[in-house]
């Protein structure tokens, strides 16, 4: 941030460039940003959200819109996400990720760089996907995660999403790295277990890292402790 922002420029509205912390909750970083405009400049109230949840276990870009901008929430959520991360083969966890401790495991000796090739192959293009239980989407007024935590099985409807790139940038099994474009709504959760599956074995999402929402890329994003000091200090 070079320039100094005021109290006008928040409540006008401002797009806000977050590059989440492994561990924070996006809800964290946004009051993180609230937090500090608000003590800044003494405002009772300040509009403000993000573009798109992150997991607590995943790091990076988060849009975060202030003031009349966070009109344009829907517009940033419709664009294309890009991630990279790690699959790990050979073992699957109820969340799909390492949220939960591994449940099965499964034979990793089988597995070839064609096998994979060919994973990869069907799961690009528009594909249709169960969500993890282990998700805030909702379901008669409750997340789903909750029915999860409780131990209910809940029957997840199959949802349209489409992956428009799905490159595999190293192999160390039991792990993949891999770099996947995709669309609104994708959880790529979902993706780590069908690749297992595809594979005839089993897989979770192991690291996960969002790099870019539409054409802004996570170079541009600050740490929001850093970002909240900033604001503090005058020179947001």
């Amino acid at each position: 941030m070079n320039t100094t922002l005021t109290k006008e420029d928040f409540l006008n509205g401002q797009v806000l460039f977050i590059d989440k912390p492994l561990g924070w909750s996006s809800f964290q970083a946004v009051n993180k940003l609230k937090w500090a405009i608000r003590k800044k400049f003494g405002l009772k109230k300040l509009k403000i959200g993000h573009a798109g949840t992150l997991d607590p276990l995943a790091t990076g870009l988060l849009i975060i819109c202030t003031g009349k901008f966070t009109k344009k929430i829907p517009e940033y959520q419709g664009q294309t996400k890009e991630y990279t991360g790690t699959i790990t083969l050979g073992a699957t966890t109820p969340s799909y990720d390492m949220e939960t401790e591994v449940d099965q495991l499964f034979p990793t000796a089988h597995i070839t760089e064609d096998g994979i090739k060919k994973a990869t192959q069907a799961l690009t293009g528009e594909i249709a996907q169960t969500p993890p239980i282990f998700s805030a989407l909702k379901k008669d007024g409750k997340r789903m995660y909750e029915y999860a935590r409780a131990g209910k099985e809940i029957e997840l409807k199959k949802r349209n999403v489409t992956i428009f790139e799905f490159e595999i940038t190293a192999i160390s099994l039991p792990e993949v790295h891999f770099r996947i474009c995709c669309s609104k709504g994708t959880y790529i959760r979902s993706i780590a277990h069908d690749f297992g599956h595809q594979l005839g074995s089993g897989g979770y999402l192991s690291a996960l890292r969002r790099t870019k929402i539409g054409d802004f890329n996570v170079d541009i994003a600050q740490d929001p402790g850093a970002f909240a000091d900033h604001i503090l200090l005058g020179q947001a």
